[in-house]
């Protein structure tokens, strides 16, 4: 081993070192760049930046709006990891662009929910009724499945979170179901009887799940919203910080009370 390549193994000892103990990870703060949605991962982000930051990594949050950019700019190396998706949306939207991006342990269920700005229960919808679902594969079958186990339709068996309204085989009330871009769906609500919004866009249009909701998704759900990095990107000593720290008790207590039993800590 030459000196150059002698020296490099030493400042990595050091970070693996520090990280162990928990104090700062080197002299110099490691930057680390985060793509989320602002609500709700950004204010679980913003709440473990000072612990990071003790931790000697500099996370930088980077906002984005919808679904499709966060992974693409994790793809093209412009951030170090994003934290906005469960793992079926990001296994399908990989498979769909032939990216490789690696799914963490979850750190919170955002239960999907039918929400409405003209009635108060599912019983009131009528035949014909418009509602909106999202426009992405996975989170538009988990609509799906919320209107099937309320009854309002049935799907083919076995179709799962991969259901799509081809897979309707009854509609008795012959709702026109519409999709529609997830981030839009909330802007829908005056115009359809009720709309299907993903938890990111309700609790940033100031929707409560608990209280607003007119169905919501169990609390088994199997999309638990997790940090995705690089494949191979998973064993940087950083991102593995990154991830313990979220999923510590503090966090998990803050999810709890910050949004008021509306997101379910998954670890």
């Amino acid at each position: 081993m030459n000196r150059r390549s002698f020296s490099s193994f030493l400042i990595a000892a050091s970070f693996l070192i520090c990280c162990a103990s928990g104090q700062s990870l080197a002299a110099d703060e490691v930057k680390l760049k985060i793509g989320a949605s602002p609500v709700p991962a950004g204010d679980v982000l913003n709440f473990v930046k000072p612990k990071l930051k003790e931790k000697g990594i500099d996370l930088q949050i980077i906002e984005f709006s919808d679904y499709i950019q966060p992974n693409l700019a994790l793809a093209d190396k412009e951030i170090d990891a994003n934290f906005f998706q469960h793992k079926p949306f990001m296994d399908k939207f990989c498979q769909d662009r032939g990216l490789k991006l690696h799914a963490l342990p979850g750190i919170f269920i955002a239960p999907i929910a039918l929400y409405s700005n003209k009635i108060k229960d599912v019983k009131e919808i009528q035949k014909g009724d418009r509602i909106t679902i999202p426009n992405d594969p996975t989170n538009g079958g988990r609509a799906l499945q919320l209107l099937a186990k309320a009854g309002l339709i049935k799907l083919k068996d076995g179709v799962g979170h991969s259901a799509s309204t081809a897979d309707i085989v009854e509609n008795p009330l012959k709702l026109k179901i519409i999709e529609v871009e997830a981030a839009t769906l909330p802007r829908t609500l005056d115009d359809v009887k009720a709309s299907v919004i993903n938890q990111t866009y309700a609790l940033g249009s100031g929707l409560n799940p608990v209280k607003d909701a007119i169905i919501i998704e169990s609390k088994d759900s199997p999309y638990a919203n997790m940090v995705a990095v690089r494949e191979g990107d998973q064993n940087r000593p950083e991102i593995k910080v990154l991830n313990e720290t979220l999923r510590t008790p503090e966090v998990k207590d803050f999810i709890l009370k910050h949004f008021k039993g509306s997101l379910i800590p998954s670890f």
